[in-house]
């Protein structure tokens, strides 16, 4: 192992992995920047993520390598730079990437200018000349000499990369100012055309849409719920759309993806069966895929949606939360294996028929039958080309359960207290096994679509999670209180982007404000504590005024002065992620239903006009962005509760609003503590409703016109299906 270089001090974990590589590393910034200027030499950016796969195969084959180490300290300024603590410099690089070769990915390999404009870049390299493909040496031979020889010509590749970048930036958003006039006629156009998308893509016999490799993308998901609930869940297109989304999720449920001993998913599947995964755990799947089979619960009342929603919350309070509150990062694909120690991918998860047999006993043949175990492996040859799962078993339930109840002649009862037993023992059995590398860095936006799950949870009325949601809600506020604790104190309006054990990042990015102040409005709904709205209200604030775009509309990745920017970029893709402005937007319509306030919803609807031209050509570019056209179009909707939350009678109305997916409503409750004045203050048309009410009523209003008064669950579900009238 060589001596320690700069990222020694480092607290990220992936550059922490690179601590001892015999290439001279540098941190992104200012001092690398200097010297790469003061030395006359090209920078070499290497951007990955601790837990991505083949960023350690590249590591172990080059960056560990003298002689590659060599070549790049001689005639390079090597830069390490982690993903996930600066998103919006991986984006900008990223673009560039894919406007080169169309193609993306980690690790991500840049070379450019001692003024950051990028003239070369690539994913990864091998470490040497393979089937035509050029190694890392070759390339940094080939870059030197270019630079030596030829530097002009890359400079001005560079300049030539700028500029296109900032064109595409233009042409990606247009100004908000005065296109929403038709907005309703090409919002409807869209909708269908993504609607139209999803449908001719999607997967009847395995869910999901497309095909190998497949990614639980929730932003799809979310889509087409909405899609059912604007048509009506009754009506022939809400049947359709929450059908592919029931199917998804329960072939990713039935599948490999997902863990099956342990519970949460993994990245994604290789094949188009969601058998064969990726073995690496992200904390945003898991919050959105968790948010997203609340909501499929919510549209179909099956409780299988609902236990799938525990499995993987349950899975992150085990194995993702830090003793302060907070949630890691990730958990890697590759953990060592055997004796050897060797670092493999999907070691700690796979299982020979003997493991099975020796946890379970004479109970092994159920599991083995119901999870398709075989002595040989269950991963068929076509899927595993080298070899790597020979006589190796990946857990996917291989027939429903009834069948596997009905071949060991076991009443369905019987059977899923043998399965449940069976799950615990594999999964002891698997905790003796040395585990993947845990990312404990802890993220700012990605805990708050934890928080967002988990509140959400404490609510839903489902039978499957009833005895969890006060775990759940304790939860999503101990770790929104790690956030406030630990994340907003810098002096500035800005959380952290992120912090481990004891240290934290600088100021966070426009997603990190946005997925927060989502985070804060849900803990409002599952709290009714109006100081929820207030912590929103600074934080919106603070990204308007950080990260938004006054001349076009929507919001940058960074912040404005981010001096070593060379481009700023609006994301405008729902991804992994949503985009920032896909967040801000539902966002903004909230807080703007909640205040009264009508610049907030004038400023949502810009945000989404700013990306007209993208989803009027490519909607289903942006599904959580159309998610947020019903409240731009439709008048605010809203229930108002009188009575004190907490109580049987307030109680058995908030769970008629949370029992069906419907349209988005805004509630309020005025009798929570302090909330009658808090609101009365902000939203005059609310200071006298209800203040003379004995019993717990529900007020349901749209545009502030109210339908009478309900006191019982069933006048409160009536009055949701009727249009309004005034209220006497």
């Amino acid at each position: 192992m060589s001596a320690p270089n700069r990222l020694a001090a480092a607290t990220s974990p992936y550059l922490l992995q690179h601590a001892h590589n015999p290439v001279d590393w540098h941190p992104w910034g200012q001092e690398a920047f200097d010297l790469a200027r003061a030395k006359d030499l090209p920078i070499f950016l290497s951007i990955g993520y601790s837990t991505c796969h083949w960023c350690h195969v590249m590591a172990h084959e080059s960056f560990e390598d003298p002689a590659i180490a060599a070549l790049l300290n001689e005639h390079f300024v090597p830069i390490k730079l982690d993903r996930e603590e600066r998103p919006d410099i991986d984006r900008v690089y990223m673009s560039y990437l894919q406007g080169l070769t169309g193609q993306g990915g980690w690790p991500l390999s840049v070379w450019m200018t001692p003024d950051l404009k990028p003239f070369y870049a690539g994913t990864y390299f091998p470490p040497e000349d393979r089937q035509g493909r050029a190694g890392m040496p070759t390339i940094l031979r080939a870059i030197t000499r270019g630079w030596r020889e030829d530097r002009a010509r890359l400079v001005e590749e560079s300049e030539r990369v700028i500029a296109s970048l900032e064109q595409r930036a233009e042409e990606r958003t247009t100004s908000g100012a005065g296109v929403m006039a038709p907005f309703a006629e090409a919002a409807g156009a869209a909708f269908e055309k993504a609607y139209q998308y999803y449908a001719e893509s999607f997967d009847p016999r395995h869910g999901g849409f497309g095909g190998a490799p497949k990614f639980p993308r929730p932003a799809n998901l979310a889509f087409l719920l909405r899609c059912a609930v604007l048509q009506g869940l009754g009506s022939e297109a809400g049947v359709e759309a929450t059908g592919m989304v029931d199917s998804t999720l329960r072939a990713m449920a039935r599948g490999g993806v997902h863990d099956q001993v342990g519970g949460g998913f993994h990245r994604y599947s290789v094949d188009d069966e969601w058998f064969v995964p990726h073995f690496e755990k992200m904390l945003y799947d898991q919050a959105q895929i968790a948010s997203c089979a609340l909501d499929a619960w919510s549209a179909t009342g099956d409780e299988r949606h609902a236990w799938l929603a525990g499995d993987v919350l349950d899975y992150a309070l085990r194995d993702l939360r830090s003793p302060e509150g907070g949630f890691y990062s990730a958990e890697d694909a590759d953990s060592p294996e055997g004796e050897s120690g060797k670092s493999v991918e999907g070691a700690f998860y796979v299982w020979t028929m003997a493991e099975v047999e020796r946890a379970l006993g004479a109970d092994a043949p159920f599991a083995c039958g119901h999870f398709g175990v075989r002595p040989e492996g269950n991963v068929p040859r076509e899927r595993d080309p080298h070899g790597e799962f020979t006589g190796k078993n990946i857990l996917a339930q291989a027939r429903p359960f009834a069948d596997s109840a009905k071949a060991f002649r076991m009443d369905p009862e019987a059977a899923s207290d043998l399965l449940v037993s069976c799950l615990a023992r594999l999964l002891a059995a698997r905790s003796a096994r040395r585990r993947p590398h845990l990312d404990d860095k802890v993220i700012a936006g990605w805990n708050g679509l934890m928080i967002s799950a988990l509140a959400r949870a404490a609510v839903v009325p489902a039978e499957s999670l009833q005895g969890r949601r006060p775990a759940y809600l304790a939860a999503a506020l101990s770790a929104a209180r790690f956030i406030e604790r630990e994340f907003f104190n810098l002096g500035g309006s800005l959380p952290r982007r992120s912090w481990r054990r004891g240290q934290g990042s600088g100021p966070g990015f426009a997603e990190d404000c946005a997925f927060l102040v989502a985070a804060w409005l849900d803990l409002y709904e599952a709290t009714f504590d109006t100081s929820w709205i207030d912590r929103a209200v600074a934080l919106q604030e603070a990204l308007d005024g950080l990260f938004w775009d006054p001349v076009k509309g929507g919001y940058f990745n960074s912040a404005a002065g981010a001096a070593d920017v060379v481009v700023r970029l609006k994301e405008d893709y729902d991804g992994a992620e949503p985009a920032a402005t896909s967040a801000a937007a539902m966002n903004l319509f909230r807080l703007a239903s909640l205040l009264g306030d009508a610049a907030m919803r004038e400023r949502g609807r810009r945000a989404i006009a700013a990306f007209r031209g993208r989803w009027e050509e490519a909607p289903h570019a942006l599904p959580q962005l159309l998610c947020a056209f019903e409240p731009a179009l439709e008048a605010p909707r809203h229930v108002v509760l009188t009575g004190l939350p907490g109580t049987p009678a307030f109680e058995s109305l908030v769970q008629v609003l949370r029992s069906r997916l419907g349209p988005r409503r805004t509630v309020i409750a005025l009798d929570a503590p302090g909330a009658r004045a808090w609101f009365s203050a902000r939203s005059p048309w609310l200071s006298q409703m209800g203040e003379k009410d004995t019993v717990a009523t529900a007020y349901v209003c749209e545009e502030f016109t109210c339908r009478a008064p309900a006191r019982t669950p069933e006048e409160l579900a009536s009055a949701l299906q009727a249009a309004p009238t005034p209220a006497p």
